[in-house]
């Protein structure tokens, strides 16, 4: 298996560890059973990624644990490789999701997730939450510039499975 870079695997989940920054974001984006399919079936297929400007590669569609997912940000020599690794994916009639962590040659180190919930009032609620920290030199010197790219991507990532 491949080596993730860092050690907290699974952490988005619940308490999230100290020494990252912390991202956590919602947000509802349609409501009702089809609409939450709709989202659900996108999101599991790296819609939510390509829709907000990425250029995506997955191992598998729709993403599974195990699912290897390159990303790329940027144009030419400003072009960054983002590779992950799906540690979570789960879908059900109420819930659908995953997360991924990042392996050797991704600018951050930790793990974001992106989840669906279909919740009894109708609403399709969409939640990320996310832990990183710098992996690679020019993402320590320029941390504070890499948090607000993660907060812009984290909006684009929400609004890109908006159905309402």
């Amino acid at each position: 298996m491949d080596e993730l870079t860092y050690d907290e695997v699974g952490a988005t989940a619940g308490e999230m560890p100290p020494g990252y920054h912390h991202v956590r974001e919602r947000r509802v984006i349609g409501h009702g059973p089809a609409a939450f399919a709709r989202a659900a079936d996108a999101l599991l297929a790296g819609d939510a990624q390509r829709r907000a400007g990425a250029r995506v590669e997955l191992s598998d569609t729709p993403m599974r644990q195990g699912t290897h997912v390159t990303m790329r940000l940027g144009v030419g020599i400003l072009s960054f490789r983002i590779p992950c690794l799906v540690v979570w994916a789960e879908r059900t009639e109420t819930l659908a999701g995953f997360a991924y962590g990042t392996l050797p040659g991704h600018p951050e180190r930790g793990e974001e997730r992106f989840t669906l919930t279909l919740a009894p009032s109708g609403e399709v609620v969409f939640d990320i939450a996310a832990f990183s920290s710098p992996g690679r030199w020019f993402t320590r010197l320029g941390a504070p510039v890499g948090w607000r790219v993660q907060s812009w991507m984290t909006k684009r990532y929400l609004r890109a499975l908006d159905a309402r």
